[in-house]
């Protein structure tokens, strides 16, 4: 197999090694020099929770249809904007993946390819950190984690490879775009509001539903929502269609950063 082209799976490609120190050094550089360094990885999630749970359910007293409990509003909120935030920071930090890196694309043995995985993997990791918030919230609020909560990483992970088809796209048009960048924090914002993270699809004008649909977000959501909240199975079909449509679009991703790569060095 082309070692250019097995990237796409880094259980086999011949980088992984090289992906996972990188990985590492992009987890632990974010808490450098903060006293309780990793640890605050799963102190903030309980911190944002216990704002979440003071502004909407205190303060403005906002409530999911269906659902009468401050408590049980607060983690429908918090599934949703984790998921969320996930993603918003693949798309705000992607921009600048080759851009930043002026030294690795003159280096020519230097794989390229594998930037955005460090990207996806240490915003993965902050997302399964804040999972973990999460149930020791389930545990205060029901006293009891469902069994279909295991099945949140698989429900997530069709995401993570639409993040990483992002991270492909974006990092190359950045470098002949700069504009990109300066886009992105608009668009992230966009995308949460026009998602299932603040408020119910079906309370949406039938004819704005199709845009909420779109988002890349909202299936994910929902999903999480079920199994993690509710206790449910997702919809296996739902999620399959998603997943055959992630594979594509990274993979188109892919294609494009390895087709305009040549051009890099001329750029920066």
């Amino acid at each position: 197999m082309n070692s250019r082209n097995s990237i796409l799976v880094p259980a086999w490609n011949p980088y992984r090694s090289m992906v996972a120190e990188l990985s590492k050094r992009e987890v632990l550089g974010r808490y450098r020099g903060a006293l309780l360094g990793v640890v605050w990885s799963v102190l903030a999630p309980f911190v944002m929770l216990g704002v979440y749970s003071i502004a909407f359910g205190h303060i403005l007293k906002s409530r999911w249809p269906g659902v009468d409990s401050t408590s049980e509003f607060v983690l429908i909120i918090f599934v949703g904007l984790i998921t969320h935030g996930f993603l918003a920071e693949c798309l705000i930090r992607a921009p600048t993946l080759v851009t930043s890196n002026p030294a690795y694309v003159k280096r020519v043995v230097f794989p390229l390819e594998i930037l955005p995985w460090p990207l996806v993997i240490a915003s993965a990791f902050h997302f399964l950190a804040n999972l973990l918030v999460l149930a020791i919230g389930l545990l205060v609020v029901h006293g009891a984690i469902p069994l279909t909560f295991l099945l949140a990483p698989l429900v997530f992970l069709p995401m993570a490879i639409v993040a990483l088809g992002f991270a492909w796209w974006l990092g190359a048009l950045s470098v002949y775009f700069r504009d990109i960048g300066q886009m992105m924090p608009v668009v992230t914002t966009a995308m949460l509001f026009i998602s299932s993270t603040i408020m119910p699809v079906d309370l949406v004008p039938a004819e704005y539903q199709i845009y909420f649909k779109m988002n890349p977000i909202t299936l994910i959501v929902d999903q999480l929502r079920i199994v993690t909240l509710q206790g449910g199975l997702p919809d296996w079909t739902a999620l399959s269609v998603y997943s055959a449509l992630a594979i594509a679009f990274a993979l188109s991703g892919f294609v494009w950063f390895q087709k305009t790569r040549t051009g890099f060095a001329d750029v920066l």
